[in-house]
């Protein structure tokens, strides 16, 4: 068999590690594979370590020049070349992917969209669909057009969550019966990162929890900084779970971005509104925000609880990181995946934006010794019992086979 991956780049981030880790088990199954990518990035030697890969060339700013396509603006001859320069593209790259040869084809990710549009390949291609996203990264890494484009001439739709399946079948109609569940995760290097990450031998302490006590519960959580990974919503539950009266908890927040003021003035960052909170609120000694660091797991084996607060999160990575790391995790009903792995017995799982419900479902861990090992543990066995990448691959391959009979 031979399969046209289409990605939107290879920067080292969740989707295009779950694409590598599919191309390496695709390879040792002997499938043949082309991968079509909108841009680069840190991965880029990894995928061409497996097969060729082929970056859709930027859009240019003219045609010709900036003179030039006035005149042709003028003679109304620019459309005209801008589609023979369309399609002499397409076709060059047509021909360095062997699209004649390809028997189907896999987009992983909305965004992905695009280049398959592009390619226009012929009809009796198969195409399946990969999607990781839930609205908001919908509406931030797709168009309208292309996403109905892709649905519409996409034979099979596999997803990441039930969280996901739902989303595509209730916003876009796409029918049950063309979508399955399907996750890659690649459990195996996870556990090493992990154990790695927890022998301390010759690695410097770490910044600002070192001083903490031995027995200081950590509340952790890990992200990007946006209004959509919830850390307002991080500062919050601290203040709502430290009262006076009650036994300290710290609360750590690794990926936020430290700003460099040069005194000038300027738009306050997310860091500064959420570090005003912080100061106001009086947990300047019990909250910590780390800077984006590849010691993310270090810090994650000194947590005691991982509270996702995402507003969406499609079948977030770091759960699967914090729960082989033997973390119950925290988070919100109907913000994604997560749920439906953390259940009642791998932490907490709380009606959405129920700060409420969720500051006491951290307590009730902090003051639990006992129950957040049972339930850290108990999700590090589901994570490995669900996870098997050689199940996964066997669905794959018949959905793949069949579709291209």
């Amino acid at each position: 068999m031979t399969l046209l991956l289409i990605g939107h780049d290879a920067n080292r981030a969740g989707a295009q590690l779950v694409l590598l880790h599919m191309m390496r088990l695709l390879e040792e199954r002997g499938v043949a594979m082309q991968l079509l990518l909108g841009g680069g990035g840190s991965l880029l030697g990894d995928y061409r370590a497996i097969c060729p890969v082929t970056i859709w060339p930027a859009d240019e700013p003219y045609l010709v020049g900036p003179t030039a396509d006035k005149v042709l603006g003028k003679l109304n001859l620019w459309q005209q070349r801008a589609d023979r320069q369309a399609r002499e593209r397409r076709e060059a790259i047509y021909q360095t992917l062997g699209v004649d040869k390809v028997d189907a084809v896999l987009v992983n990710t909305v965004s992905g969209a695009r280049w398959l549009r592009l390619l226009d390949l012929p009809a009796q291609v198969p195409v399946v669909a990969y999607l990781h996203e839930l609205p908001m990264s919908v509406e931030l890494y797709s168009r309208p057009d292309e996403l109905a484009y892709l649905l519409n001439r996409c034979q099979h739709l596999l997803t990441v969550s039930r969280a996901t399946m739902q989303f595509y079948q209730t916003a876009y109609n796409v029918p049950e019966a063309k979508m399955s569940l399907f996750t890659l995760i690649d459990v195996t290097t996870i556990q090493e990162r992990v154990a790695a990450a927890q022998t301390g031998e010759n690695k410097p302490p770490l910044p600002h929890l070192a001083h903490l006590p031995a027995n200081a519960v950590v509340v952790g959580g890990c992200g990007n900084a946006e209004w959509r990974k919830g850390n307002d919503l991080f500062v919050t539950l601290a203040r709502m779970v430290n009262q006076p009266d009650a036994t300290p908890v710290y609360f750590v927040w690794v990926g936020m971005p430290k700003p460099v003021h040069n005194g000038q003035a300027g738009t306050p960052t997310l860091y500064d509104e959420l570090w005003l909170d912080v100061q106001k609120a009086g947990l300047a000694d019990r909250v910590y925000f780390i800077e984006p660091t590849p010691d993310v797991l270090r810090y994650m084996a000194r947590f005691n609880i991982f509270l996702l607060c995402s507003r969406e999160d499609p079948y977030p990575l770091v759960v699967l990181e914090a729960g082989l790391t033997n973390l119950p995790v925290v988070c919100f009903d109907g913000a994604g995946g997560a749920p439906e792995l953390v259940e009642t017995d791998g932490g907490a799982v709380v009606p959405y934006l129920d700060l409420t419900a969720m500051s006491k479902a951290i307590r009730q861990l902090a003051n639990d010794g006992e129950l957040r090992r049972k339930q850290g543990q108990r999700l590090a066995e589901k994570i490995i019992e669900r996870h098997q990448s050689g199940r996964s691959m066997d669905q794959l391959m018949t959905l793949l086979t069949t579709l291209a009979a």
